[in-house]
């Protein structure tokens, strides 16, 4: 962007400055294949090095070439390469992958030279490579032995797919040539082998002391344990400080106690029913096979950070979580730029790598602005099985990891009996992810010696892979075997590495007996100063959230004042005058305004804002216009991202709800400082994202001891336009909430919309909060405040009153709502002119404002009827959740006997009528059952 200030950006830039991109986009990309290196080459230039070499080795023998010679040498050259090339696309075909054998596939015919059209004396004869492979020339029999042993020995390289020409030669450079065999000191080896040797014995003590208990063992694929601790010890070397690592729950304690260093004696206290925390920070706890933790390891004088991040059994929910907490990680590290200092690493399964679709949602965001990481480290624990389902029935594709090739991901296949060649595919994994900054994934064919889990019984489903199993020696077995015959350890070193790991093993045994757990950390780091929040009945929780007038002025003409040389959309245009209309009137600010002046002013108070969604920048329904868009050349402007100390950054994502939703939910669990916002494009959306909802924003913080401040807005509100969109499912959040897990509103009015996003940042403590935003209010007469809310008026308002003043001891029907039905109603009463029913919005559903409310009744000592009033069908919307609620408001003040009644649409399968004169006439009608007045007849 050269010195164009930030809040200024091309169409082509992020928001938080140039990124490193995705190769596709790269303009090295070549347009044929004859200007690329890494493949074969163009026969005409083939053609012409060959007369030139040929005319060369004749002219130092002094012997003459004549044209039918080098025409044959030529032709000899150019099948060459095609053999060459057919290698590097598909030679990973012939790999030995397979630790059990039974993946078998014959060398197919394109790999062979005779294919190729060399046979018999042919083999033998030189031909002119020009260099490829290290080769000037050679004859085809050493070139394919060659050829073989780079890309058909323990590791298989899927690469190019890839566009970019500078990704295939890296690679090629490091696994091609005759001199290229994976090669370790006596040191490493011995260190892989201690590494295995602890992966196995863990597994097998665990078995041992806790009998029938499920741990879903890393039996099988212990080679990944030294692998991982080469990312860590390579990743230092090349700049990283920060791992966050996530997977499900195959090698999870594994991963624990082996990679991530959590003490033994931890690990076995928790297994024998202690808890992980003290009693006082409460949380209902998790099985210990989902929990997370953080350490720092060190190797060679560089400490690394990891933590794991705590997941349910949803296997690949954990993977976007994982990549926002590293997305604010590395911005809080000033590493958005280079992308360096913070890994995200993920382990998968080979059924759910290949089965799970926020897999590709994850992958579809690593070249996406604000949402990049720089790279993701993919490792698949590839047992060859799902649950009890074989590949050829879970995937239509030969790999697990051929979803990876969507982004030109480059694909390690690797044998998991080898250690070395696992150790070694992790280094180049985390050198290529360095340089690139690009995802890259390795698959570890492996097997699981066990079932599902410890108790079940494998071979009811895959018998014949079960027999193999049985038979099949360990992999410290094979590799030890290995080492020995290189000489690099001896006889019985492998035992004595297995007899001192268990003495350590039985030592944290008996010290986890007597373990007491530490005060848990959910508070440190950057979460310091914020705590658990006092009872949520009471109004203290509420915190004071009006800005100055003067800051109010200051905002007003960011957000009016078009910079010069920006041409705006005309219909834009008449919104900003419409907005500085508002300020200097100070009447009638609108749901957006409100909006961008509760962003506006916790930026200035040097918060972060970041607001993502799928039409986000401009709004749904053209409401918001965070960014303007230049129409001449399309730069865009945000005007928030002009003021001082804080960082406003807005998205519109990817077309994704799980992913986009996780990820999110992550940055805000690295971030309490940000004002995180999700907003889905309609209400209903958040249906895609289910599994996120359930499993981390609304138990999160009880399973995991995790406090998360994400913001998710909802458009919800019935106007005749269908099912489809009308409901967020409002009910579905309220059968959540318990024991005060997040906040769920319903809001009419701009200044508590104002005043609710703002209260989510200055309060000392975090909780998930969910919004069910309007639609029609968001231009609605009614739905619009005065300057005097947002400067005068000191909080969030969990009730809200008649907009039309009658006096409580007047009042003989309470009609209680939330939402949109209000105004609905408001303008029914006036028009009936019923002086004696009031109607008083619940802004706030969860935690329910009990107490207020019963304050508010007790003042009615008139009152003879409560109508809970909603548009939602009965079995939907808030009924269910708050008729006790409100008889036991009822009682505390005073009103004992007296219960709410429901006016509203009967219950429904679906959440809407299609027809809009159906809609009409069933809005009319609960209104009028609310206020208890005849129908009108349209």
């Amino acid at each position: 962007m050269g010195n164009e200030p930030q809040h200024f950006l091309p169409e082509i830039e992020g928001q938080d400055g140039p990124q490193p991109g995705p190769s596709w986009a790269n303009p090295r990309w070549p347009l044929v294949d004859g200007a690329d290196p890494s493949g074969a080459m163009d026969p005409t230039a083939m053609k012409l090095a060959v007369e030139q070499a040929v005319a060369g080795a004749g002219a130092k023998a002094g012997k003459p070439v004549d044209q039918a010679s080098i025409a044959e040498a030529a032709n000899d050259s150019i099948r060459a390469m095609m053999l060459v090339r057919t290698y590097r696309v598909r030679g990973h075909l012939a790999a030995n992958l397979d630790p059990l054998g039974l993946h078998k596939q014959d060398i197919p015919a394109d790999l062979t030279p005779e294919y190729h059209g060399f046979t018999g004396a042919a083999l033998d004869k030189p031909v002119y490579l020009g260099g490829t492979l290290g080769f000037e020339w050679a004859s085809v029999r050493e070139l394919v032995a060659t050829l073989r042993a780079n890309y058909c020995g323990n590791v298989g390289l899927e690469y190019m797919h890839i566009a970019d020409v500078e990704e295939r030669r890296f690679l090629q450079e490091r696994i091609e040539g005759k001199d290229k065999v994976i090669t370790f000191t006596p040191e490493g080896k011995k260190a892989i082998l201690a590494a295995v040797i602890r992966g196995e014995e863990y597994e097998k003590f665990l078995g041992r002391k806790y009998v029938g208990t499920k741990r879903f063992g890393l039996d099988g694929g212990e080679s990944m344990i030294p692998a991982l601790e080469a990312v860590i010890k390579y990743g230092g070397s090349l700049g990283v400080r920060e791992i966050v690592y996530g997977m499900a729950h195959r090698g999870r304690l594994n991963v624990l106690a082996n990679v991530m260093a959590k003490p033994y004696r931890v690990i076995f206290h928790e297994f024998s029913g202690g808890s992980a925390n003290p009693e006082d920070v409460g949380g209902s706890g998790d099985v210990k096979y989902h929990l997370g933790t953080s350490t720092d390891r060190e190797f060679d004088g560089i400490k690394v950070h990891m933590s794991l991040v705590p997941n349910p059994s949803h296997l690949e929910a954990v993977n976007p979580v994982v990549l926002g907490k590293v997305r604010a990680q590395q911005a809080m590290h000033d590493d958005l730029s280079k992308h360096e200092k913070v890994l995200p690493v993920l382990l998968h399964g080979d059924a759910a790598f290949a089965g799970q679709g926020v897999v590709w949602e994850c992958l579809g965001l690593s070249g996406v602005r604000g949402y990049n990481t720089g790279g993701c480290l993919h490792f698949v624990i590839n047992n060859q099985i799902g649950f009890t389902t074989s590949p050829q029935f879970a995937r239509s594709s030969p790999y697990p990891s051929d979803v990876a090739k969507g982004v030109q991901a480059p694909i390690l296949h690797v044998n998991g009996d080898d250690p070395e060649a696992v150790t070694f595919a992790c280094k180049l994994a985390i050198e290529y992810r360095q340089k690139f900054k690009r995802d890259i994934v390795i698959d570890m064919w492996c097997y699981r010696r066990f079932g599902h889990n410890e108790g079940d019984e494998p071979s009811f489903t895959q018998p014949l892979m079960y027999e193999k199993i049985r038979a099949h020696p360990r992999v410290s077995e094979i590799y030890a075997k290995r080492l020995e015959a290189e000489g690099v350890i001896d006889g019985d070193a492998a035992n004595h590495m297995r007899t001192d790991f268990v003495g350590l093993l039985e030592q944290e045994f008996e010290a986890g007996k007597s373990y007491k757990a530490n005060e848990a950390d959910w508070f440190a780091g950057r979460w310091s100063g914020l705590h658990k929040p006092a009872d949520p009945e009471t109004a203290r929780r509420n915190v004071d959230t009006a800005i100055s007038p003067k800051l109010m002025e200051s905002l007003g003409r960011t957000l009016t004042t078009v910079p010069e040389g920006l041409t705006v959309h005309k219909t834009l245009q008449r919104v900003l005058d419409a907005r500085k209309e508002m300020f200097a009137s100070g009447t009638g600010f609108d749901w957006a305004t409100a909006e961008a002046l509760a962003f506006g002013s916790l930026v200035t108070e040097g918060f972060g804002v970041r607001l993502s969604g799928q039409d986000s920048g401009r709004g749904t329904f053209s409401q918001r216009h965070a960014i303007w868009v230049d129409q001449k050349t399309e730069r865009k402007y945000i005007p928030l991202t002009t003021l001082p100390h804080g960082k406003f950054e807005v998205y519109d994502s990817v077309l994704s709800e799980f992913g986009v939703l996780g990820f999110e939910y992550g940055f805000a669990l690295a971030d309490p400082k940000t004002l995180v916002i999700w907003e889905a494009q309609f209400g209903d959306f958040a249906n895609g994202a289910q599994i996120m909802i359930d499993q981390f924003i609304a138990s999160g913080e009880a399973k995991w001891l995790r406090a998360n401040g994400l913001v998710m807005l909802l458009p919800h509100g019935f106007e005749g336009q269908g099912p489809e969109h009308s409901s967020a499912r409002l009910e579905r959040f309220l059968q959540l909430c318990a024991n005060d897990n997040i906040q769920v509103c319903n809001i009419t009015s701009p200044a508590n919309y104002f005043h609710v996003l703002r209260r989510q940042m200055l309060r000392p403590f975090r909780k998930p909060l969910i919004i069910m935003t309007p639609k029609s209010l968001l231009r609605h007469p009614m739905a619009k405040s005065d300057a005097i809310r947002f400067s005068d008026e000191s909080h969030f308002k969990r009730i809200l009153s008649d907009k039309t003043e009658i006096a409580d001891t007047k009042v003989r029907r309470l009609v209680l709502c939330s939402g949109k039905v209000a105004y609905d109603l408001m303008e029914k009463r006036d028009a009936a002119k019923l002086g004696d029913v009031s109607i008083v919005r619940l802004e706030q559903l969860y935690p329910f404002p009990g107490e207020p409310l019963a304050v508010r009744l007790k003042r009615m000592t008139n009152l003879q009827e409560v109508v809970w009033c909603q548009e939602e069908p009965k079995n939907n919307g808030a009924w269910f959740f708050v008729e006790s609620r409100i008889e036991d408001a009822l009682i505390a003040a005073g009103h004992k006997g007296m219960r709410p009644r429901y006016a509203g649409r009967e219950a429904a399968a679906s959440p809407a009528t299609g027809f809009a004169a159906r809609h009409l006439a069933q809005q009319e009608a609960l209104v009028a059952d609310a206020l208890g007045i005849t129908p009108s007849k349209n």
